[in-house]
């Protein structure tokens, strides 16, 4: 048999991939929140050491947005709740 007979396999053998896939947390620039409330984020939520977390904040506020951290979207999910639970703008990418 193949997966066309079996729709829902096809779907389950997709979101297996889906979630395997690296990703990239992005978090986004905006015009509230201070360098040291969103290092301070960074180091609690992302586990960045100090410079790491400066060093994306300056990307952030330069760039507009910075890859914070890399994995697969069900390890990436729980750490962007986080950040958007600190009003912090993040997606998944």
């Amino acid at each position: 048999m193949t997966s066309k007979e079996h729709p829902q396999k096809e779907v389950h053998e997709e979101n297996e991939l889906h979630n395997k896939k690296e990703r990239c947390l992005v978090l986004h620039n905006d015009d509230y929140h201070t360098f040291d409330y969103v290092i301070d984020a960074l180091i609690e939520i992302c586990e960045h050491d100090m410079v790491q977390a400066e060093q994306c904040t300056l990307l952030i506020h330069y760039k507009g947005k910075c890859d914070v951290k890399k994995g697969s979207f069900s390890y990436l999910r729980p750490l962007r709740k986080a950040l958007v639970q600190k009003d912090l703008k993040a997606t998944i990418d």
